[in-house]
């Protein structure tokens, strides 16, 4: 009895064991399948993110023109009432192009993420690049009034220095800028040179190519721009060999930004920025001012 009731103990106990340790591989099963469930969530939260579009802006370095050349077989720069000159050399307006502004194609989440490992573009907040809500038109519209009006005060700066400097048809001279697609005030003081240039029978460029960017006001101060640093990758990539940079910029050109190959020069206004083109068409740019890192 003893014994039949010892193996009869033992039998339950078994059954125990075995129910317990069933009710265990449940709930570990049921973890697992909760871990499972919950990386395939994270996972097409993930591949959702990359495909639906970004509040960034990514920009890199857009196209160049040349002022003293053509567009569209149009000078950029058409003087009247004034004698002008050719010149062998290149004067580089640069220009950045942007993903994600209005208007333009949306910056998807990859497009954000590949951008941010490329050393050769940049990424912005949307709102630090446009007003948030403004329309495709109205973001136009911005971009097409502030090109009009560094057009405008490239051209009053530039006549009112060649007056100045006693060249010639620079009292009579009428200007008539055409460049399509480039909105901003950026290219306002390579307008200025450009105007200046093909007014003088003398060929500043010395037949080199020379890249720039700044605002400029009538008074003929250089001023900061945005996107400097890609601008420079643009102007190396088009075959400048020296770029004139605003002084206020030049804690973003400063040492180990500026592409290898590429000379930057430092301007504050465009007297200096004259007197430098004129100094490196010569072949004396050797003292010309540098941009530092401070």
């Amino acid at each position: 009895m003893d014994s039949s009731a010892s193996v009869a103990g033992d039998h339950g106990s078994n059954r125990s064991r075995t129910a317990h340790g069933s009710r265990r591989g449940s709930r570990r099963s049921s973890r697992h399948s909760l871990k499972y469930f919950a990386g395939l969530f994270c996972a097409a939260l993930c591949l959702l993110t990359l495909v639906l579009p970004s509040p960034y802006v990514v920009e890199s370095a857009g196209p160049t023109q040349d002022v003293l050349g053509k567009v569209d077989g149009k000078q950029v720069i058409a003087i009247s009432n004034a004698s002008t000159h050719k010149s062998e050399g290149k004067l580089l307006l640069l220009t950045v192009n942007a993903q994600g502004v209005p208007g333009a194609s949306s910056t998807l989440g990859i497009h954000t993420l590949l951008a941010w490992i490329n050393p050769k573009q940049q990424v912005m907040p949307s709102e630090a690049v446009f007003p948030v809500g403004q329309t495709p038109e109205q973001y136009h519209k911005t971009a097409t009034k502030q090109m009009s009006s560094s057009q405008d005060a490239a051209t009053s700066a530039a006549l009112a220095y060649a007056e100045k400097r006693k060249i010639a048809g620079a009292d009579t001279a009428k200007v008539k800028l055409h460049v399509d697609d480039i909105g901003g005030p950026s290219a306002g003081m390579m307008y200025a040179l450009g105007i200046i240039d093909k007014l003088t029978p003398a060929d500043e460029t010395g037949g080199k190519t020379i890249a720039g960017t700044g605002t400029i006001d009538k008074h003929g101060t250089v001023g900061r721009i945005g996107g400097i640093q890609l601008k420079m990758l643009g102007a190396k990539r088009d075959g400048a060999t020296y770029f004139l940079a605003p002084a206020d910029n030049c804690s973003e050109v400063g040492v180990g930004h500026v592409p290898s190959g590429l000379r930057d020069v430092k301007v504050s206004n465009l007297d200096e920025a004259y007197k430098s083109l004129v100094a490196i068409g010569q072949g004396k740019d050797a003292d010309l001012p540098h941009c530092t890192a401070n």
